[in-house]
């Protein structure tokens, strides 16, 4: 159901994706006629969602409402949080406020989708207020792995919503300006009736070190490396690049750049002023063989194994300009995300393989995460002192972990909600109930296509990656109930038609007499064919194989 029980004195929030999962974040502030909506994420699929490239929220509450929405709030540039913004676009032409860096990133989106003429695009700064009829919006700075990080404050009238975004509490960040504490504390001052708090490290019962911490261990990595060093991280995490590049020009080593996404960010946070590097640090990939090994270092995406990004294809031997060399060293300054750790590794074996030393995990002190551990979390609630609190941003063991931890830190447990995507939580001054729930799956993006991938489509992807396809073909005559053609039994990633010509004989054998019993019945169709063939195939082949192919009849119906 769409119908929302909430009354006219009741704020609403709720997620509309980023409940229950990491991803998808995108979440709304409601009263009356006004709806704030903070970020529009995307999900990364899991492997079963075969050919699946990002999954999206449902939007039909928003577009429902769209009269109501004022605003669409970005709090930081990561694809989680401004991915599904095109996709948005082109269902609901809100306003857009966001910062220098995710502005920016969110322009090159719609350039892309030719969607940047029509767009309403604001840039906004901490300091910056937004005032509707009835809310208003402000905002504080906030430390990530990502500059430009903003918490969002939504003020009602019966108090102030907010929503932290991601964040850590980095007290010595790299490019940016450390967490702005006044203002949290400021806030909770003034009255936070609720929270709305990452979870993603809820688990984690530690203070995340700072991105200066992760500066050193690289600047001693730099120090005993005599050979070329060649450095993947996230393309968004400028912090770690500018100290990347740093150190080389420290050690005298000169920088080339691979992957048009590290391209992007560095001329993104040199324009934006983030990164402050001297433009003849950088060579062209044609001038690298012209510098010894130890005053080279090569910049580069692919620290997630995406098979397309350059670490991937300078591991096997694809790359057009670099191919390792021995006394090669590797460093992949990132963990992997969940559902990356495998083909993370595949690069790591291929690269071992090539001669390289490879630096990863945590026991090399090369990666700090960005979102705040339990430690930093509870500070959160202590600067925000909310009357209610919701987690966001993390699956349900973590939502319910941080629970435990607003409990712990004052908030009164039954004052907490863990809510799934789509739950609306109503609150006024003293209450707050869940009043109602709105549809808000998945949408599944696949090439071009927006939301046209079934449970049905991706069923059968599963199967034929897993069991293969078995082909019929046979030319068929209805009105004199005769075979013309065929039958004939092609396989694909089934079996080895080679090596398995007695059973696909077999197969064709009951086929045909499937067709001629089945062709026994005056009112038979097509359908009624097709349908048995099925049948009696898949029967056959799961007794002599264990296995159930697609099978996939291709009947020519020639009456004539």
């Amino acid at each position: 159901m769409n119908k929302l029980n909430v009354k006219n004195n009741e704020v609403a929030i709720y997620g509309v994706g980023g409940l229950g999962e990491i991803g998808k974040n995108t979440y709304g502030v409601q009263f009356q006629d006004e709806i704030i909506l903070i970020d529009a994420g995307i999900k990364f699929p899991e492997d079963e969602l075969l050919g699946v490239d990002y999954v999206i929220p449902d939007y039909q509450y928003l577009v429902a409402n769209k009269d109501k929405i004022k605003a669409l709030v970005i709090t930081h540039g990561h694809e989680d949080h401004i991915g599904g913004v095109p996709y948005l676009l082109q269902d609901l032409n809100v306003p857009i406020y966001a910062g220098p860096l995710a502005l920016a990133l969110i322009k090159s989106k719609l350039e892309e989708r030719d969607l940047l003429k029509t767009a309403k695009l604001h840039e906004i700064t901490p300091k910056s207020v937004l005032k509707f009829n009835k809310l208003s919006v402000s905002f504080f700075r906030t430390t990530h792995s990502i500059p430009d990080t903003i918490g969002i404050a939504v003020h009602t009238p019966f108090g102030v919503i907010v929503q932290t975004g991601d964040y850590k509490f980095d007290l010595t960040p790299v490019t940016h300006q450390p967490p702005d504490l006044q203002t949290m504390a400021e806030l909770g001052k003034e009255g936070v009736l609720c929270l709305m708090s990452d979870s993603t490290n809820a688990e984690k019962p530690v203070w995340t070190k700072s991105e200066s911490w992760v500066g050193k261990s690289i600047r001693h990595i730099f120090d005993k490396v005599k050979g070329r060093i060649i450095f993947a991280t996230f393309a968004s995490n400028i912090s770690r690049i500018e100290t990347a590049c740093k150190t080389a020009l420290s050690h005298h080593r000169k920088i080339a750049v691979f992957g048009r996404s590290m391209e992007a960010a560095l001329v993104n946070g040199e324009k934006l002023g983030y990164l402050d590097i001297p433009q003849d640090a950088f060579v062209d990939a044609s001038e690298l063989h012209n510098l010894p090994a130890n005053k080279t270092l090569i910049l580069c995406t692919g620290s997630q194994g995406e098979p397309m990004a350059a670490l991937s294809r300078i591991a096997n031997g694809t790359h057009r300009q670099i191919s390792i060399q021995p006394h090669d060293t590797i460093v992949f300054s990132s963990n992997p995300i969940p559902g990356n750790t495998i083909s993370v590794n595949h690069v790591i074996n291929e690269l071992e393989e090539a001669g390289a030393n490879v630096i990863h995990g945590k026991i090399n002190n090369i990666h700090t995460s960005g979102h705040g551990g339990q430690e930093e979390q509870k500070l959160m609630l202590r600067l925000m002192k909310p009357k209610y609190f919701m987690p966001i941003h993390g699956e349900y063991r973590m939502l319910k972990i941080h629970t435990k931890l607003a409990e712990e830190c004052g908030v009164p447990k039954e004052n907490t909600f863990i809510m799934q995507n789509g739950d609306v939580l109503a609150l006024s001054k003293d209450s707050a109930r869940i009043a109602g729930h709105f549809i808000a799956g998945d949408v599944y993006i696949d090439g071009n296509g927006i939301g046209n991938i079934s449970d049905v489509v991706l069923h059968d992807r599963q199967l034929l990656s897993q069991e293969g396809l078995v082909v019929v073909v046979a030319t068929i005559n209805l009105n004199d109930h005769d075979i013309q053609a065929g039958p004939d039994l092609l396989s694909r990633g089934f079996v080895y038609m080679r090596e398995s010509g007695k059973l696909l004989d077999e197969g064709r054998k009951l086929v045909f007499r499937t067709i001629v019993k089945t062709m026994k019945n005056k009112n038979v169709n097509e359908s009624m064919i097709r349908d048995a063939v099925i049948d009696s195939l898949q029967e056959f082949l799961f007794k002599k194989t264990e296995r159930h192919p697609m099978i996939l009849p291709m009947l020519i119906m020639n009456n004539h």
